[in-house]
Formats: structure tokens, sequence, C-alpha cells
């Protein structure tokens, strides 16, 4: 074979700008880079000299699909510094807003970013046209997750309701009633979803993989828990960078992340089912016993298999919430500003992300820092790309290319929020 080249030099109608570049010279796969070329935004410098108030606010503008992913990140952290603890049903809330985002985001990726590269379709648009009935069904679930977000979080964007300590506001039983309906038929449609994800056309592909995600004592994680991995690892949140390290690669403005002492790991779906199957409800663990997906899960195309596990999960999860609510008496905690260092991290859709910041005695903002999940799947991604295409060699050039747009696809990667997140074209050496 000579030297065949497979990249993407731009990226069109996506969340940020990255590119795709595989090397192939005679017969081996000589370099891979997922390039992502956007401008650094600086919110962690931007941050220095704010109020710790305005951290929620500030970094759920970091991203369209998971801005809560952000608010929580930084409550947690700053309430560590304050010695806070909230639980009941402010707590609660905070749960339930989760599951909004959890449900509206995988429902978009699942239906509308990745179901189209297993049908063979450019894009959902094309997919709408013979599948009608399925793009329905994946609007009706993010409509679902979105009205979540609106009611607890005061809008589904960007929600502006969460603050340290709390809520500026929490709704009322009536408001959180009125989501019941929808929701019920929200999770009847996750359990189809799962049914049918189990069907799609799934690659055999498998790697050695460390799965790091949070591990709640008796909860599939969303806000809470501590750091663990199938290589041992257990830890507080504290610790992570102990244990992890961002490193600045030449090809990506984005920093990549790694496990000191391992190397790459995956965050996201795959690392906390397999991490923390025994949290999921009994309705969700039965979807999945099922389709045959089990309780361990390393082939990273089953990913939106176990999306929609959890997807269905997270309506399960909101309706018992709702169910179980009462209005609490305040909508936040009384807090007493004061200096120190807090370490916060939850799981996004895509995984972990990690907040840290510094405050003064005024509770201005000395230093932050945060790691969201696709800084830590970027070296992961890379591995898979080489694996995948040194076992695909022999594929044709516009199979092999379709399979490298699924691979990076089955992380959604936060650039990715439109249906098109790779417009590959494949080079042979001399020769367009």
């Amino acid at each position: 074979m000579s030297e065949m080249i497979i990249r993407t030099p731009i990226l069109a109608r996506v969340e940020g700008e990255g590119s795709l570049y595989v090397r192939i010279n005679k017969g081996a796969v000589r370099q891979v880079r997922l390039k992502i070329y956007e401008p650094p935004r600086f919110f962690e410098a931007f941050l220095r000299g704010r109020a710790y108030s305005d951290a929620p606010d500030l970094t759920a503008r970091i991203c369209g699909i998971c801005p809560v992913a952000y608010e929580m990140s930084a409550v947690h952290a700053i309430e560590t510094i304050f010695g806070l603890e909230v639980g009941g049903q402010l707590r609660a809330l905070r749960r339930l807003l989760y599951c909004g985002e959890w449900i509206e985001s995988h429902a978009l990726h699942v239906y509308l970013l990745h179901a189209p590269d297993f049908l063979g379709y450019q894009d959902a648009i094309g997919m709408a046209k013979d599948y009608p009935d399925l793009v329905k069904k994946g609007l009706a679930l993010k409509k679902a997750g979105n009205e979540i977000m609106r009611i607890v979080g005061g809008r589904e964007i960007h929600p502006i309701n969460v603050r340290v300590g709390g809520f500026y506001r929490v709704p009322t039983r009536p408001e959180l009633a009125a989501l019941v309906e929808s929701l019920e038929e929200a999770r009847e449609i996750a359990l189809e979803t799962v049914r049918w994800t189990a069907t799609l056309p799934i690659p055999d592909f498998k790697q050695d993989y460390e799965f790091v995600a949070l591990r709640h004592p008796t909860e599939y994680p969303l806000n809470e828990g501590r750091l663990v991995s199938n290589r041992g690892l257990d830890i507080p949140i504290s610790d992570f960078e102990d244990h992890f390290e961002e490193e600045h690669v030449a090809h990506s403005n984005a920093l990549h992340s790694f496990h000191k002492g391992y190397g790459a790991y995956m965050v996201g779906p795959i690392a906390r089912y397999n991490l923390n199957f025994d949290r999921l409800s009994p309705l969700a663990q039965q979807a999945a016993r099922e389709t045959g997906l089990g309780e361990w899960c390393d082939n990273p195309f089953q990913s939106i298999i176990v999306r929609s596990v959890e997807t269905l999960y997270a309506c399960d999860e909101a309706l018992r919430i709702i169910r179980e609510y009462e209005m609490p008496p305040e909508p936040a905690l009384p807090l007493n500003v004061r200096a120190g260092t807090g370490y916060g991290c939850t799981e996004a859709p895509r995984g972990i992300l990690y907040h840290r910041y510094s405050l003064d005695e005024n509770g201005m903002i000395l230093d932050a820092k945060i790691v969201p999940p696709t800084a830590q799947n970027q070296k992961m991604i890379e591995q898979d790309l080489t694996q995948l295409v040194t076992a695909n060699l022999d594929l044709a050039k516009p199979d092999l290319a379709w399979r490298c747009e699924q691979a990076v696809r089955n992380y959604d990667p936060c650039i990715s929020c439109a249906t098109h997140f790779l417009k590959l074209e494949i080079e042979e050496e001399g020769r367009p």
C-alpha cells in the first residue's frame, strides 16, 4: 500500500473547531492527530478576580449542551471551601436538574448525531426521510430533558437558577408534577431506544481500557462520589491532580490528560456503566441484560447502547425524585465566606468534569482549574483510531474513513454538537 492520508482540514457546523489526520505508510499507521485548533477561550483566566458567586453562571457558558455539569462542579468545589453540605430536597433537585441534562444530551447524541453513522446517512435530515418516527422519538426525549432544565434551572440553555448553597428559587410540587406525564412517555421511548440501539450494526472492536468514573455508595453517580477505576484507583476528588496530569501537544490547543504511571484513560458513559452497573435502577439493569449488553462493555462502538441505558435510568430517577419531592423551606443554605481551596467533580454526559478554585477571605477567585471530559478522552480517541485503522486496513478507503468518523463520535466530543462532526477525505501520495 502506498501512503494514504485520512484527513478533515476544516470541521463545519460543529461546536468548536477541529480536524483529523491519519497517515498510513507501508501498511502501518504512522501518525494520528485529533487536532483542535479553536482558539483558547481562557475561562480559567478570566474567572480570576471574580466573586465566587459568578462561577456557576460563567462556567455554564463554556458549553451549550452540558451547562449543568459546569454549574454543579463549580458549586460543589466552592461549597467545600465554605464547609457546606447540601442535602435533602435541595440535593435531590440538583440531581433532578442533572437528569434533565443527561436526557437531552444523550437523546441528541443517540438519535441525531450518532445513529446516522450506523444507518449509513450523512446527517439526521437525510435519515429523517426514511426514519421519521425515529427522529420524532429522539426529539420527544430531548424535549422531556429540556423541560426539566427549564423548570428547575430557569431555562433550557445555560440555566440561571443555580447558586452556591442551592438555588435562587425552588419549584413547587405542582410545577414538578406537570412533568410526570411527559417523563413517563420519555421513559417508554428510552426503553425502546435501548432495544433499538442494540440492533444496530456494531463493529467488533475492543481495547484494554482504563475506565475512570465517580463511584457513590448508594447511587448511580451524578454529583458526588470518589474517583475510581478498573485499575485500582480509589481516591477523593481532592486528590485528582496527584494522579492525573494535562500536557500540551503541538497539534492541539486542547490539553491532553493522562493518568500518571498509566497513560490514556476513558471517561464517560461506558466508564460509568462498567464501574457502577449495580447502581442502575432495576429497570435499566434489566433492559441492559435483555439486549445482551451485560454488566461490562469494552467496545466503544456500543457506547450508543450504554447512553440509551443511561437515558432510561435518568428518566426513571427523575420520576422517583419528583414523586418524593417536598418543597424545601428555603431555596439555599446560609453560608460563611472564607478563604481556601476547594475541589469538585461531577459526571457530565461525556464523563468526569473536574473544577478547582482558590478564594481569598472576601470570596474572590484567586485561581481556577477546569478539566473537561473531552480533554481527558482525547488521548484515548487517538489510540482508538490507531488500533482501529491498523485492524481495518483491508477496508475500502471510503469505508475506512467512515469507520474513523464513527470512532470519534463514539465519545460524543464536545466539539461535535452538530450532525457532521467529521467530513473526511482520503488522499494517496501524489494523487488527489
